[in-house]
């Protein structure tokens, strides 16, 4: 008994490593989920980059595959065909978000590291969707700043994408409520910060788990009374927190 409960501590142990995509309470549940519906339907280059990515010292930061999924539906859903994605990494993403996109749609993707972004770039240019990305290196705030200085972005984009430095959301959505039209959306990834958001002050954390915690609270906390958007934080991935600009 000792020792199938010991065996259960340990799963529950493993489950909350960072890095584990998922919030759901069982991981053969999750692998049910990945196996049963997201993976016979991945595009083969999200699967190629997925493969790529997890040879990565920095696999923890990609977009998990159910994610991708959902992204890509979503895209579909709202008709987007005019997008930003902050924080970009190798690509899964906004592979996702490029692929559900018309021929003619445009993602204005940044990041600043363009090494990461290369990586997954030669699987985006074989998918034919290259064409369709604005890749810009460098921090993203001075170009929004600059976008909304300049007048004629505002209201423009249906769709934005946010996975990056979390101590930033909320100077990102100062800035993104004026430029995603009134009916779009925008997404914040990572809402639930590996389940850190309702984890005791004293329970044990990775450090940068830690550190980014009571950014991401402040952050829920500001979405939730935000009477300019309507909001629904989901439990896919890290968590994904979604914002329909009403005004």
């Amino acid at each position: 008994m000792a020792e199938n409960a010991e065996s259960k501590e340990n799963q529950a142990g493993r489950h909350q490593e960072v890095g584990h995509k998922s919030l759901l309470q069982s991981d053969a549940l999750y692998q049910y989920i990945l196996e049963t519906s997201v993976y016979p339907r991945e595009p083969e280059a999200m699967k190629e980059l997925r493969e790529i990515t997890a040879k990565h010292p920095w696999n923890i930061m990609t977009t998990s595959a159910d994610e991708g999924q959902f992204l890509n539906m979503l895209l579909k859903l709202i008709n987007a065909k005019n997008t930003m994605e902050i924080g970009v990494y190798t690509g899964y993403s906004l592979l996702a978000t490029a692929l559900a996109l018309p021929h003619d749609g445009k993602i204005l993707a940044m990041d600043i590291n363009r090494e990461n972004y290369e990586l997954g770039l030669p699987v985006i240019q074989k998918a034919g969707v290259a064409h369709k990305i604005d890749f810009r290196e460098g921090p993203a705030l001075p170009v929004l700043d600059q976008m909304i200085q300049d007048g004629k972005y505002h209201g423009t984009f249906d769709f934005i994408f946010v996975d990056a430095d979390k101590d930033n959301y909320l100077n990102y959505h100062k800035r993104l409520i004026d430029l995603v039209k009134i009916g779009g959306v925008i997404g914040y990834d990572n809402t639930l910060w590996n389940g850190s958001v309702v984890a005791p002050p004293d329970a044990p954390m990775r450090k940068y788990v830690r550190y980014y915690r009571d950014f991401v609270l402040e952050l829920n906390k500001a979405l939730a009374a935000d009477p300019r958007i309507e909001i629904c934080q989901l439990p896919v991935g890290d968590g994904i927190t979604l914002c329909r600009r009403l005004s």
